[in-house]
């Protein structure tokens, strides 16, 4: 396996299946990871149609086994994983007064320790081979926090902070973790047109120690 693979937890339209399209053009393979299966054979065969290599895992990032499973059965089938994307969010709209406290546990799990965990799963062979690139799609609520979307506002501000304590650890292990904050709507023919993000997510991987940034805000 000579191309290098990115592994894409939360394949979507819009940024993810941007970045994947970005990657897949600079010769990666793809490991697509989502909970819908239907959209993951969906991008698979939009992917193969343009000879790209591409694998696709079921897995529910808020549940630990769920996510552990798909892992092994990627690591089996395609190997490790060069640059991971976290890409997987859970929204509801409720503000602190009306949040209830298992909707922001089983939130959390999906924002934040899904992100923890996919990590995990990939950095033994990241370290082992002293490169790597972890990066995170987040949120202009980490940043300004909006009531009505408080649950996702908390995912995001922890997923931030994780992903800059990991640059932390990482940094001198020569393994790149980063986040692209994306803090306004994606949409095309906008400053937060999904190619212009995965642009910028590109430019993060293309970085080497010791330039490596943890966070590019849009």
């Amino acid at each position: 396996m000579s191309k290098k693979l990115i592994t894409i937890v939360g394949i979507g339209p819009g940024i993810s299946s941007a970045v994947a399209r970005k990657f897949a053009k600079e010769d990666f393979r793809l490991a697509l990871v989502a909970r819908n299966e239907e959209r993951l054979l969906k991008y698979k065969e939009e992917f193969e149609s343009t000879g790209v290599e591409v694998s696709v895992y079921k897995a529910d990032a808020g549940d630990e086994s769920s996510l552990i499973e798909a892992f092994e059965k990627l690591k089996t089938n395609s190997g490790s994983t060069d640059v991971l994307l976290y890409n997987v969010f859970a929204m509801r709209q409720s503000t602190p007064l009306r949040l209830k406290y298992d909707e922001l546990i089983t939130d959390f799990k999906i924002n934040v320790a899904g992100a923890l965990l996919s990590s995990q799963l990939v950095l033994p062979d990241m370290i082992q081979r002293k490169e790597g690139c972890i990066l995170f799609t987040g949120g202009g609520l980490s940043l300004e926090p909006v009531p009505v979307y408080s649950s996702l506002g908390v995912g995001k501000a922890g997923l931030r902070n994780l992903c800059f304590s990991l640059y932390g650890e990482l940094k001198s292990k020569g393994i790149h973790a980063a986040t692209v904050t994306v803090t306004g709507f994606v949409k095309a023919g906008t400053k937060w047109d999904p190619d212009l993000i995965a642009e910028e997510f590109w430019k993060l991987y293309l970085q080497k120690q010791p330039d490596f940034q943890r966070e590019i805000i849009i």
